[in-house]
């Protein structure tokens, strides 16, 4: 699955998302930075098909069908849209997303998932204080319990703080496991990616050239490195 969004903008003169370019695909994992309070979740809703561009166009491997890229991308810990919020204990939320997910929805049930994926432990700790890498993990896997997704978004993870290379080598294990990954940063984060020469980095901060799009075939596995609005207010190496 490839997912491309071309020369897509936010906002007059692109206020809240300017010009932008960049896809991402099955096995690989990317980055694009997104500075200001709103741009990272407004390209995580553009590029997870929740948002319609003021211009451009996004598709999903080369269809503009935004309901198929919606039930296939899921859009993870986007401020004010999808994150949950900090005082509820990490079992709630666990909870909460096996219901979405169609599964056993219990308090026991939530428990049990939390200690089959290793962190029983936490499961009464408010979802705000557990490790940034940790509440990456426990997302994202909650994520892609949702039938059909097959990529994730996961928009500004730095912003709870720690090193990037811990939720960045989980992103990596997800593009292991077959997903598509777009991980959504600031520009101090895309710096420490760099230096751990990764990628390169998309930049959402302002205009940029449109990528030339690789083909699937074409893409070095190891080589890989960001509809109508169904939201108002409120997922390569």
């Amino acid at each position: 699955m490839r997912v491309t969004l071309h020369d897509v903008s936010k906002g007059r003169g692109g206020q809240s998302l300017p010009t932008t370019s960049l896809e991402f695909h099955t096995g690989a994992v990317r980055f694009a930075i997104a500075e200001t309070e709103q741009r990272p979740t407004v390209l995580g809703l553009i590029a997870s098909g929740r948002m319609r561009p003021e211009t451009g166009r996004v598709s999903i491997d080369g269809s503009p069908n935004a309901r198929a890229l919606r039930r296939a991308v899921a859009l993870v810990d986007a401020p004010t849209v999808s994150d949950p919020h900090a005082d509820i204990a990490l079992a709630g939320v666990v909870g909460e997303e096996l219901m979405f997910a169609g599964v056993g929805a219990t308090p026991l049930h939530a428990r049990r998932w939390l200690k089959n994926l290793g962190f029983a432990e936490l499961a009464s700790v408010p979802i705000g204080d557990v490790d940034p890498a940790v509440r990456v993990r426990i997302l994202c896997e909650l994520a892609i319990l949702r039938e059909g997704v097959r990529a994730i978004v996961l928009v500004s993870p730095d912003r709870h703080g720690g090193s990037p290379d811990g939720w960045w080598r989980i992103a990596a294990e997800f593009a292991d496991r077959g997903y598509a990954m777009l991980v959504i940063v600031g520009g101090a984060a895309a710096v420490a990616l760099e230096r751990m020469q990764e990628l390169g980095a998309v930049n959402a901060t302002g205009p940029v050239e449109p990528l030339v799009l690789e083909s699937v075939a074409d893409a070095a596995p190891a080589a890989t490195s960001a509809p109508e609005e169904t939201t108002e207010n409120g997922a390569a190496r």
